[in-house]
This record gives C-alpha cells, sequence and structure tokens, in this order.
C-alpha cells in the first residue's frame, strides 16, 4: 500500500503544476484579450527586427488602434501557423470600418500573395494581436523540445 500512496502523491503533485500553468495561460489571455499573448518565432527572413526564437508578447485591445509600422500577428485561413508581419497601410472609413496590408521586413512586395484568393487587405477579425515586447532568443527551448520529441517526454518524465 505505500507505494501507491506515493504514486497518488506524486500524480497529484504533477496535475497541480498542470492546472496552475493552465489557470496562468488563461488569465493571460484574458489579461491581453488574445488568444495566442506569447509566441514564439519559428522562421525569420534575417532582415527584421525578429529572429529565430524570439519570444513576443500580444495584445489585443479593442481600444489600441492598430497604425501603420505596428507590427502584428495575423491568420489565414487554412494555415495553421500565424504571420507575423508589418503594417504598411491602413484603411479607415468614416463608419469605423479598418482593413490593413501588410509586409514582411525581408520581402520586396506587400502579403497580398498570402492572402486568400481575391482579398487584398487583412481585415479585423484576420488580426490575431499586436506585438508589444519581445525577449531574444528566450523561444530556442521550446524550438529545441519541438523538433527533439525524446527531450519532451524526458522532460515530461522528470516533472512528473
Amino acid at each position: 500500500m505505500h507505494w501507491s500512496r506515493k504514486l497518488i502523491n506524486r500524480l497529484l503533485r504533477y496535475a497541480i503544476v498542470v492546472s496552475t500553468l493552465l489557470m496562468l495561460w488563461k488569465s493571460l489571455v484574458l489579461a491581453t484579450n488574445c488568444s495566442r499573448p506569447i509566441l514564439v518565432v519559428l522562421s525569420s527572413d534575417g532582415y527584421s527586427f525578429y529572429n529565430l526564437g524570439d519570444l513576443f508578447f500580444v495584445t489585443n485591445y479593442p481600444a489600441d488602434p492598430i497604425r501603420t509600422g505596428d507590427v502584428v500577428v495575423f491568420r489565414i485561413e487554412g494555415r495553421f501557423i500565424p504571420i507575423v508581419h508589418r503594417v504598411i497601410r491602413v484603411h479607415e472609413r468614416e463608419d469605423g470600418y479598418v482593413k490593413f496590408l501588410t509586409k514582411g521586413d525581408g520581402s520586396q512586395v506587400d502579403d497580398r500573395g498570402l492572402y486568400p484568393v481575391g482579398q487584398l487587405w487583412l481585415e479585423r477579425e484576420q488580426i490575431v494581436g499586436k506585438v508589444k515586447g519581445y525577449l531574444p532568443y528566450l523561444g530556442l527551448f521550446v524550438i529545441l523540445l519541438s523538433n527533439l520529441p525524446l527531450v519532451d517526454r524526458l522532460l515530461s518524465g522528470v516533472l512528473a
């Protein structure tokens, strides 16, 4: 019976760690009004202000307008990974309708080739949020874990 108490104790400790991390993540989602408040740069063209492994902090407050020059995170239907590019033009109408044109810092042309066929501007609903800050290279650990599943399993085992 002694070994079963140890096992239950370990499982409960693991559950506490996991639930605490989930609560922290959900709190961050609520505080930033953003479904992805922290993002890791998975690729870089070498011409932008960010590098592979940088950790972005993203917010999506309706009262914080997106302007030309802002770096935004957006999603395109059919693509799993969000895109981080700079807004190069904002089109605003008097009725409050706003749309955006983006471009990668290292690209020669705008992102219209990335948008769905026939779409020339990003809609506000496609914007995940605006990058508010970043920590260089802090996300390299996440990239390492995703590329080396054995390390991920080993780390999970150690935590358990």
